[in-house]
């Protein structure tokens, strides 16, 4: 299984945002080279006194690289090129470069940290939500609500650490290198009340407003279409800059998560989503239809 499962990652332009990517193209380029030199994961790991499954962990982009183990690995690959290896050995010090979410780490479930690192890494985003308004559209007073209504008796204290993160993790939305964001929420996530009146009211105002961004793209898929693409549940698709790099599809669960890379399962989340892009009103009748929402709310 090639798909990043179970594990948990921001923006490639920030002070460690890309350290996740470059952690799964050091990788890659490595798991390459080991292949193409019919070395066995075993035989790789007894080289740098290490286990087969540290190997695969290093492979998967899973943990950090020690300079000495990756030069090692080189050595061992028949790398001699100064270029070669001095490119590689960089991209290795670039990955371990930790980035802006680890000050959250005090709240932070490790496999999440994963997906902050690619969501932020990202240069298009596209997801389907059905249970409530996603992450990155949430006001701090709908997110507040969302995050205690989801965490009973939680303190107040770790409550609005957690609504710090997610108003964080919005700043990559209006940044220089902003992704383009293509939302489609279900009418469900905007009919379940979160928090009073007033917080609802503020959250679809947002929502209106946040529409109108050049880079961003929401529709509403309206409970009037009847059974659509997204019978399966909530889920988001991530697309790269990098080359090396495939589409990967995220899918949370209560206490992990599964990142999906294999290509026929990454094609039918495509296909999936693209059906909804489809089937769902476009930018401006979506936004009507919020307006007519906020007049009953």
């Amino acid at each position: 299984m090639t798909a990043v499962e179970s594990w948990g990652y921001p923006r490639a332009e920030g002070p460690g945002g890309g350290s996740v990517v470059r952690r799964i193209l050091l990788g890659s380029q490595l798991r390459r080279l080991r292949e193409s030199r019919g070395i066995t994961r075993e035989a790789a790991g007894y080289s740098i006194r290490a286990s087969e499954s540290k190997i695969s962990r290093m492979e998967l982009g899973r943990v950090s690289f020690k300079a000495r183990d990756v030069e090692d690995l080189l050595t061992l690959y028949g790398v001699t090129d100064e270029a070669e290896r001095a490119s590689l050995l960089g991209l290795a010090k670039e990955a371990n470069v930790a980035g802006w979410w680890h000050s959250f780490g005090d709240v932070l479930p490790g496999w999440f940290q994963t997906y902050i690192g690619l969501e932020g890494a990202a240069s298009l985003i596209r997801i389907y939500e059905v249970q409530f308004v996603h992450g990155l559209l949430q006001t701090e007073a709908y997110a507040h609500a969302v995050v205690e209504r989801g965490m009973p008796g939680a303190p107040a204290a770790e409550i609005d650490r957690r609504v710090a993160l997610r108003l964080e993790r919005q700043k990559a939305l209006v940044s220089e290198r902003a992704p383009r964001f293509h939302a489609v929420l279900d009418e469900a996530a905007l009919r379940r009340p979160y928090g009073d009146r007033s917080v609802m009211q503020g959250q679809l105002r947002h929502l209106i407003e946040v529409s109108e961004q050049p880079n961003i793209t929401l529709q509403v898929m309206p409970f009037s279409f009847g059974g659509h693409a997204g019978e399966s549940g909530s889920f988001t698709m991530l697309r790269f800059p990098e080359s090396d790099l495939s589409d990967i599809v995220y899918l949370e669960q209560l206490t992990s998560a599964l990142y999906l890379d294999k290509r026929e399962e990454v094609a039918q989340y495509e296909r999936a989503m693209e059906r909804l892009q489809e089937d769902s009103p476009g930018a401006d009748e979506s936004r009507d239809l919020l307006r007519g929402l906020l007049q009953l709310t």
